[in-house]
């Protein structure tokens, strides 16, 4: 009997009815499938069935003895996968042979990899690689089933120990570094978190050290188009009004210039640049997006979304899933041009994936929820885009003689839509038709102006652009960027859409930086992922990586003892003004003096004004909920607004009273989830 593992529920469904007629069984809670014709049966995992755990018992730091056990020994949260183990284990007992269905990639060989290690040892074991769960994919991927890939999988286990004991160890030291100062607060730090945390302060602080200086410029109106003096910016005032005074407002076309440009496709997705695009587009967290992916994956109406690849190789059959996609309704006009042209060779990028292809539509109807249909249309528009003619534009520019001055304007519009028209309505082009000007033309100037202006602080980083500066940094993988992002939020080291480090945030980044700087080093992160390269490539070992990575970390833990001290009395300064923070809601809307903080009492939580007795404002605040500033106030009572957040919930505002006006339409139109019955009073 042959064993196939499958990463998810859903997918072995997918796998057992590809690979022939598949009878649904039950036992424990969990269903599994057999096929008859194939003596196999298919039975799920739900991710990873197992976890690292330290031998012994203890909070201390450092601990390098770990030992690989089921996930659900150690933590509860984990219970709901016993089930899925117990089946797992009674099977592999049973078979013969074992098949690592997982995904093909490196977590989905640790994955099977740890099941087949922990549950089948010395079983005949095997891999299946596929990119979508596409019944003709399936079908090859059994059909060539290759050799356990033991290599990734020692990577992979590499990573996750590593990871696990950077982890672990530094958490703890930040967290005894603050708890031996006086105060208690959960903290975590990571191997590609410090690196990223890093990035995003180095930012915050060129942004907090940042003096703007005034510069000048000079604008021009005519025919009711804005043109600028064409040196830009002026650094001196006297130059800018002298280079006024020589503006007449007669002016002449010195010369006009008209060139066509071709804008060439776009390249296919790869997992980075639709996590960017999507947020974009469709305003959708990163992390957000993958998990829509994986559900669009999961229902077999796109390929495998973690890739890096912007290539879309020919023997995926683009003929076929483009007249396929003719069926779909949103899309039909767009694959039936292409069809009729026979456009079948797509527009590629340069980065590649030795595992899998540019994410694309399977051609089969998508499936999922509104929100995962809304990224499978920005997906496959972008396919069908990468196939179409190009764009064409036509560029203006235009130079006035006024005086002895220039100013000039610059136009752009579309002549020719080639694929824009394929990626409505997620074309963001900014066009500008300048109105007819020929050379030599009189023109008169209605309006010369001088306009004072300052220079602005580099920008925040975004979700989506931070991600994007990872990869560029060669830190974390395209799985795992978007998680260690959120990672950096849920610890309150940072805050905002346009990233902002908090207090907290930049003060472990200078701390750790001043006295333990390996902890924030990319450098080494990136060290340690060629290392793990290395591994999949079969030219180091798993414990000749393991033990040069805890020789270096035992270095750093050793540092940080000698300086515990010093960076906790750094740190609880930030601690304290973090939880300063959270608690301010707003200004007293009553008194004026004082603020609207968060209060415990015999109650729960509340909200009062922090000059109490003398003033006696309280408000009432949404329970079993996390409860936070949107540092705004309400425009009809201007009591101050709270983000309200529960889990498994959409955010929403709300001011502080009850019975305010702003919240008369809750429940109607969709202008806001409606609260409990208790939160709208």
């Amino acid at each position: 009997m042959q064993l196939i593992i499958a990463e998810k529920p859903k997918v072995a469904e997918k796998i057992a009815f590809a690979l022939g007629k598949a009878v649904r069984k039950a036992q424990g809670g969990v269903a599994y499938y057999e096929v008859p014709e194939k003596n196999a049966v298919v039975v799920p995992a739900v991710g990873h069935l197992f976890s690292l755990k330290q031998k012994t018992p203890g909070s201390g730091y450092p601990v390098f003895e770990i030992e690989w056990l089921p996930s659900f020994e150690i933590d509860k949260k984990s219970d709901y996968s016993k089930k899925y183990y117990s089946l797992l284990k009674k099977t592999a007992k049973d078979a013969t042979e074992v098949v690592n269905a997982c995904d093909w990639d490196v977590e989905g060989s640790t994955i099977g990899g740890n099941i087949i290690q922990f549950l089948a040892k010395g079983k005949k074991a095997k891999r299946m690689f596929f990119s979508t769960l596409t019944t003709e994919d399936l079908k090859e991927a059994y059909e060539n089933l290759q050799p356990l890939d033991n290599s990734t999988i020692s990577a992979g286990q590499t990573r996750h120990t590593l990871d696990w004991l950077w982890g672990i160890n530094v958490s703890r030291a930040l967290m005894a570094a603050v708890r031996n100062a006086g105060a208690f607060r959960i903290m975590s730090m990571g191997r590609v978190q410090g690196p990223a945390l890093a990035l995003l302060s180095e930012r915050e602080l060129k942004i907090k050290a940042f003096l703007p200086t005034p510069y000048w410029q000079l604008f021009a109106y005519a025919k009711s188009t804005e043109f600028v003096h064409s040196k830009g910016r002026f650094a001196a005032k006297a130059e800018a009004e002298k280079a006024l005074k020589n503006s007449d407002k007669n002016a002449s076309v010195k010369t006009m210039e008209r060139k066509r440009v071709k804008q060439l496709q776009p390249f296919p997705f790869d997992l980075t640049s639709l996590q960017i695009e999507a947020y974009a587009a469709l305003g959708t967290a990163p992390t957000k997006t993958l998990q829509l992916a994986q559900e669009l994956y999961e229902a077999a109406s796109i390929s495998y979304p973690r890739t890096s690849s912007q290539k879309l190789p020919a023997k995926l059959n683009h003929e076929k899933i483009i007249k396929q996609l003719e069926k779909q309704k949103e899309l039909a006009h767009l694959a039936k041009e292409l069809a009729e042209q026979k456009r079948f060779v797509p527009h590629e990028g340069p980065k590649s994936d030795a595992a899998h292809p540019a994410i694309h539509p399977t051609g089969l109807a998508p499936e999922g929820s509104k929100d995962a249909l809304r990224l499978y249309e920005l997906i496959a528009k972008r396919y069908l885009a990468s196939f179409a003619k190009p764009a064409m534009l036509e560029k203006q520019r235009v130079i006035l003689q006024s005086g002895t001055e220039e100013y000039q304007a610059e136009g752009v519009n579309t002549v020719e839509q080639g694929w824009f028209a394929f990626y409505k309505p997620f074309l963001r082009l900014k066009e500008r038709l300048l109105p007819g000007f020929t050379e030599g033309e009189r023109v008169a100037i209605e309006k010369i102006e001088m306009a004072e202006k300052l220079t602005q602080p580099p920008p925040r980083y975004t979700q989506a652009s931070i991600i994007k500066a990872l990869e560029a940094e060669n830190l974390g993988t395209k799985a795992t960027r978007a998680e260690i992002i959120k990672t950096l939020y849920d610890r309150s080291y940072v805050t905002g859409n346009s990233i902002e480090v908090t207090p907290l945030g930049l003060s472990v980044f200078q701390a750790t930086k001043k006295h333990v700087p390996e902890i924030m080093s990319p450098d080494l992160t990136r060290h340690f992922e060629s290392e793990m390269e290395e591994i999949q490539a079969e030219k180091k070992g798993k414990g000749e990586v393991l033990e040069e990575g805890q020789g270096i970390l035992a270095k750093i833990l050793g540092n940080f003892k000698k300086e515990e001290k010093q960076i906790g009395e750094e740190l609880l300064e930030a601690v304290n003004a973090t939880q300063r923070q959270a608690s301010e809601l707003g200004e007293c809307n009553k008194c004026g003096k004082g603020k609207i903080i968060l209060r415990r009492g015999k109650f729960g939580l509340f909200a009062a004004c922090n000059r109490y007795p003398d003033c006696k404002n309280t408000f009432s605040v949404p329970k079993n909920a996390l409860v936070k500033p949107a540092e705004k106030k309400c425009q009809f009572c201007s009591t101050p607004i709270i983000t309200v957040i529960r889990k498994g919930r959409r955010p929403f505002e709300m001011c502080l009273t009850q019975n305010c006006e702003s919240k008369k339409d809750w429940g109607k139109n969709n202008w806001t989830p409606k609260p409990p019955e208790s939160e709208a009073k």
